[in-house]
């Protein structure tokens, strides 16, 4: 059993005017629909009226339709006996040598669907019941996901463990129809009278599973983003690169659930509206910052601005002690314009990095003797801490006499 083309391509005028009854999709079928059945259009705007058909049984000569972006699946008691995924009208025929089973079209992989076909195929004439259904094809949009508290992943750019809460939408695709019908699809969509199999329906168990089944993927999602050197390893970018991150969270739940490989699914773009970093990454994100504006040309810009700056006031302060400095000061400042010029190099890390170099290159500050305290403040401090009960009046005697001197 299956299909002969009557006409392919986009769908006008002739199928009014030449055909008097056939299989249509459901009416005011949501964007986010998977599946959902096909009906007999019993009259064509007054042109005639289907009077062959039985209920649950698709007969030789039915006229089907497949508009462009969905593809149409038979079933018969449970088993997949035909697919057409490429637009047009056909002739359903379980008599005619010549009828196809299986027409992929180009907007699918069609090795991949005739692979699941040669799987899952079915054979046989019609008996006691025949269904059409429809798969939608085209994105489907609006699958939200988000997570109440932190998620956390190893990122390679700060060098350390992130965390965030984060929130968003995703598409996805059905690129298999017949792994998506077969292995996914609860059987209440695909029997007599089915409702519609709706992503975005919320009374939907198989849609909530994929809701969770992303949320759970999204640490190593996450992961992967930042850990691949093409991206430049940076979390920043992620809310920018709807594809780059769609392919990281679409390798991870792949990898985690076969979407693609036993589901016929895939994630397409990801838009995230927010990511809630905890505090420990928001020091480490200022950091790298602060590394950021310190590295390169502006860094030696800055650098020999502020010695300038230094040179300037020593030089003001005048005498030898001030020429003394002033040496000093440029010494210094040759030394840190030329580690940071060591820094602006390429590099992996630049947080870790900035952290090594500052410590190569800053040198203590000189220690300079504090200025000895007068004995008579002291005194007074000691007998404040007498009066408050601090010290004992023995304790006080001892400290007197050692200010003191006697």
């Amino acid at each position: 059993m299956g299909f002969i083309q009557a006409f392919v391509g986009a769908l006008g005028g002739v199928l009014g005017d030449q055909w008097k009854d056939f299989l249509l999709p459901k009416e005011n079928v949501p964007a986010t629909a998977g599946v959902f059945p096909a009906v007999f259009k019993g009259t064509n705007a007054g042109r005639g009226s289907n009077y062959k058909g039985s209920e649950n049984i698709i007969t030789n000569g039915s006229k089907i339709v497949v508009p462009d972006g969905v593809a149409l699946i038979t079933m018969q008691d449970g088993g997949i006996t035909g697919m057409v995924a490429e637009p047009g009208g056909y002739i359903f025929r379980s008599d005619d040598p010549n009828s196809q089973s299986i027409f992929a079209g180009d907007g699918l992989v069609s090795t991949l669907i005739k692979q699941s076909w040669e799987r899952f195929k079915f054979g046989g004439i019609p008996g006691s019941q025949q269904l059409a259904f429809y798969v939608n094809l085209k994105e489907i949009p609006n699958n939200r996901f988000g997570t109440q508290s932190e998620i956390y992943w190893d990122d390679a750019y700060l060098n350390a463990q992130a965390g965030a809460v984060t929130r968003g939408t995703y598409t996805l695709k059905i690129i298999d129809p017949i792994l998506f019908i077969k292995n996914f699809v609860p059987l209440k969509y695909v029997q007599a009278n089915a409702p519609v199999f709706d992503f975005a329906d919320m009374n939907n168990d198989a849609g909530e599973q994929l809701f969770n089944e992303v949320v759970s993927s999204l640490s190593p999602a996450f992961s992967i983003y930042t850990n691949d050197p093409a991206k430049g390893n940076r979390i920043t970018k992620i809310q920018a690169d709807q594809m780059g991150f769609a392919k990281s969270l679409s390798q991870a739940v792949e990898d985690g659930y076969q979407w693609k490989s036993d589901r016929g699914l895939e994630i397409v773009k990801v838009a995230i509206q927010a990511i809630e970093y905890d505090e420990d990454t928001k020091k480490l994100l200022s950091d790298v910052k602060k590394a950021d504006a310190l590295s390169g040309a502006r860094a030696d810009s800055f650098l020999q601005q502020a010695a300038a700056h230094g040179i300037q006031a020593a030089g003001e302060n005048g005498g030898g002690a001030g020429m003394a400095f002033m040496g000093m000061g440029m010494g210094a400042a040759n030394n840190v314009i030329g580690g940071f010029q060591q820094t602006s190099q390429p590099y992996s890390n630049p947080a870790l990095q900035f952290n090594q170099q500052a410590a190569q290159n800053y040198q203590q500050p000189v220690q300079q003797a504090a200025p000895a305290e007068d004995p008579y403040e002291k005194l007074i401090k000691m007998k404040q801490l007498l009066d408050a009960g601090v010290l004992t009046q023995e304790e006080f005697d001892q400290a007197k006499a050692k200010i003191l001197g006697v």
